[in-house]
């Protein structure tokens, strides 16, 4: 009986993990992030800093230095004479301590 309270208490562990950190942003700016042992992520709206830190630390299992968020505001884009709107979305630019890497490439 315990064990089957365990394995429910990992799982929603690793849901709210998941709810945090979305996917990774893989663009060319990213990209020269990862030289500097930094790697960017889309994150939930209303994620924290301690929050993203502790999701990156627990799935990835390496040593945050640091987080740094910005807010990307939506825009206003036209498909074939309609209108449409991107809605805005949180980036996190997670910073690793030095000998640590996150290989985007391969899922978790």
């Amino acid at each position: 009986m315990a064990t089957k309270a365990k394995k429910q208490d990992s799982t929603k562990k690793a849901e709210w993990m998941y709810q945090v950190i979305r996917r990774p942003i893989v663009t060319e700016k990213s990209a020269y992030g990862s030289t500097n042992n930094q790697v960017t992520f889309e994150v939930s709206t209303t994620a924290t800093k301690p929050q993203i830190k502790a999701a990156v630390e627990a799935l990835f299992d390496v040593k945050v230095l640091g987080v740094n968020t910005l807010i990307q505001k939506g825009k206003t884009k036209f498909f074939r004479g309609t209108r449409a709107f991107r809605s805005d979305m949180k980036k996190a630019i997670v910073s690793l301590e030095k000998g640590q890497t996150i290989d985007v490439g391969t899922g978790v």
